[in-house]
């Protein structure tokens, strides 16, 4: 049975091609909604985008020669139409003139227009769900790249086998999994059944379904040592030259940032597989803004790279005295090997031989971590750091940001890696703050 979809402005402000998001049913926009679109169409920001985005596609099936009041035919068979109420709203919202209420009404008109249809309200404001549902409308979140976080891919599995097999492993370097359900480059714990403390630490690889001993590192780098084995896995992709895109997903203190910076600097000034360790993370302050910033642009970012700046320096090992005579991250900086700037500026950049990390993905949106991943130059390799359950970006929650979404959409592929970080590393303090709060 064809259904209507009446959608809210937040919904393509969030996704302008939502329009093709309903197969062959017919997607209903109320006027109203293209009024407040029009609101943010000069905002240079990604509702600004959007906005644009939508008025562009409305305005080539107009130039169709169909009117968008009739209907214009999708390629999925559906129908794209724009109304408007063309009755008084019904109680209790009569005479209203706020945008929710109007399109609250036309979807009203809708429903009763055609009866025989299943007519669905799709926003992403829940108080215009519930309003609609107690008006009798059935009404629905968009969930189009919706991800349950707490079943996100972990990067790292336990499996049970003999005590040859991990003799096996340990022998010939190697040890073949058949009929398993692995990615490539996910990392697993192999245990022995009849022995749990005879294991064994390895890499899955897809093509060849074979696991691989991971990187030994009894030196550590930069003085970090591993402290579990989710730290261990997440510094044997770091440090993996092939391996062009990581994702590091835990709570705060489990290390993400320092283990991704104390690699880009191994793989920088010791090692000089790139050029430089470009590090950056988006703005969004916690709590309440303070406001604009005095100073040129580098006086302006130190508020917001300080924690970039404590981890350098911790990896740098400054004594008080060293501290004293002025010695700090700044160091690297003019140097060369390390760059810190804002995401705001990096469209329409190409960036090649460079160990990249943006810290903090879980405030940005799936576009625009698509933005900063496709500026990915010839031999440069992209960490993202962050924490779903830490957002300060009001527009993406933890089952829609750029982070998990990558994680979702690049699992599996052997040009990238994924690893959950558990445990926290940062303090007993910390830790016990992270698990009951």
């Amino acid at each position: 049975m064809p259904k209507n979809f009446v959608l809210d402005t937040n919904v393509l402000l969030h996704d302008p091609r939502a329009i093709f998001s309903f197969a062959d049913n017919t997607v209903v926009i109320p006027i109203y909604v293209l009024e407040e679109i029009d609101h943010f169409k000069k905002e240079l920001s990604e509702r600004g985008r959007n906005a644009r985005e939508v008025a562009r596609r409305l305005d080539e099936f107009r130039k169709g020669g169909v009117h968008l009041s009739d209907g214009v035919t999708l390629e999925s068979k559906g129908k794209l139409r724009v109304a408007l109420a063309t009755r008084p709203l019904p109680d209790p919202i009569k005479g209203s003139q706020v945008a929710d209420n109007l399109i609250l009404g036309v979807a009203l008109e809708v429903r009763d227009s055609n009866p025989s249809e299943p007519t669905i309200l799709v926003t992403k404001d829940v108080n215009l769900r519930i309003r609609a549902d107690a008006m009798g409308l059935t009404a629905e979140e968009y969930d189009a790249e919706k991800i349950d976080v707490e079943e996100l891919y972990s990067g790292n599995a336990e499996v049970d086998v003999s005590a040859a097999d991990v003799d096996q492993f340990y022998a010939d370097g190697s040890l073949t999994i058949e009929k398993n359900g692995f990615f490539s480059n996910q990392y697993l714990l192999l245990r022995d059944r009849e022995n749990p403390s005879h294991t064994a630490l390895g890499r899955f690889d897809g093509p060849t379904r074979k696991v691989s001993p991971i990187k030994k590192l009894r030196e550590g780098v930069w003085g970090i040592r591993p402290r579990n084995k989710e730290q261990h896995y997440a510094l044997d992709l770091l440090l993996n030259d092939d391996i062009k895109l990581v994702t590091l997903v835990g709570k705060a203190g489990t290390g993400k940032t320092l283990l991704a910076i104390a690699a880009g600097l191994q793989k920088t000034v010791e090692e000089p597989i790139y050029q430089k360790l470009l590090v950056s993370r988006p703005i969004f302050p916690l709590g309440k803004d303070i406001g604009f910033l005095p100073g040129d642009i580098e006086e302006k970012l130190n508020p917001w790279m300080q924690p970039i700046y404590d981890n350098i320096e911790f990896l740098l090992g400054f004594s008080k005295a060293e501290k004293k005579e002025g010695r700090s991250h700044q160091e690297l900086i003019d140097l060369g090997y390390i760059e810190i700037e804002p995401l705001t500026y990096i469209r329409g950049r190409s960036i090649p031989n460079q160990f990249m990390i943006v810290d903090e993905a879980q405030n940005l949106t799936p576009h625009e971590v698509k933005t900063i991943i496709t500026r990915a130059g010839d031999n440069t390799k992209i960490i993202l750091t962050g924490d779903p359950y830490q957002i300060d970006n009001p527009y993406v929650d933890s089952s829609n940001n750029g982070l998990t979404t990558v994680v979702e959409r690049f699992k599996g592929e052997a040009i990238s890696g994924h690893v959950t970080l558990m445990k926290g590393e940062r303090s007993p303090l910390a830790e016990l703050a992270a698990n009951i709060l």
